[in-house]
């Protein structure tokens, strides 16, 4: 599915809406429907949802052994001195106080992370994130390290900018039965992303 920005994948303690309140609905059989994978509640984009335990286990499985190809695009607050690259920078789960954030440290796990500048203007970049490992936030986290944090994100970034701009743009399994999705960009990143495009 189309995951829109804001909305969690799992119920929070504060209420709202969910992802898995639409279950009930999605379900064939007795049991399910299961989320594949996740995605932050402020990430917009694909969302692998299995109806069937026999496409569960297969996803997470190629998810698990770095088997999926998973692209983000984001708009980054400046831009990026070179058109690409590789960060290569292993991440750990850092608890300060109530709050946690991932942090790039050499005894943290293995991350690795493709990049590519779509596009540019006023400051800000459109940039494409390859992720060549599943580790929680490391979108974010590596944007971050790379200098360049993820517009509107309240963790590694500047809070009070507004919707993150974090699109989880591709999601593609070679399985059995293939699954290649791609999600349009949502409202608060449309008119960016089209400016950009719109010159390549």
């Amino acid at each position: 599915m189309n995951k829109p920005a804001g909305l969690p994948v799992y119920p929070g303690r504060a209420g709202g809406a969910s992802i898995e309140d639409f279950f009930p609905l999605w379900r064939k059989g007795k049991t399910g429907p299961w989320l594949a994978h996740r995605l932050d509640q402020d990430t917009a984009g694909c969302l692998l949802i299995a109806r069937k335990k026999a496409v569960l286990l297969e996803a997470q499985a190629l998810l698990g052994a770095g088997g999926a190809e998973k692209r983000y695009w984001a708009i980054l607050r400046g831009v990026p001195e070179a058109a690409s690259g590789e960060i290569d920078a292993p991440l750990a789960k850092v608890t300060e106080g109530r709050r946690w954030r991932m942090a790039v440290r050499a005894d943290g796990q293995p991350a690795r992370t493709l990049w590519r500048v779509l596009g540019a203007r006023q400051g800000r970049a459109l940039v494409e994130f390859s992720l060549l490992t599943g580790r929680t936030h490391q979108a974010r986290a590596h944007a971050a390290h790379l200098g360049h944090p993820v517009l509107g994100d309240p963790v590694y970034g500047v809070k009070g900018e507004g919707p993150m701009c974090l699109l989880a743009r591709r999601l593609r399994l070679p399985m059995a039965a293939p699954i290649d999705a791609t999600a349009p960009a949502p409202a608060h990143m449309a008119p960016f992303v089209e400016d950009c495009l719109g010159t390549l």
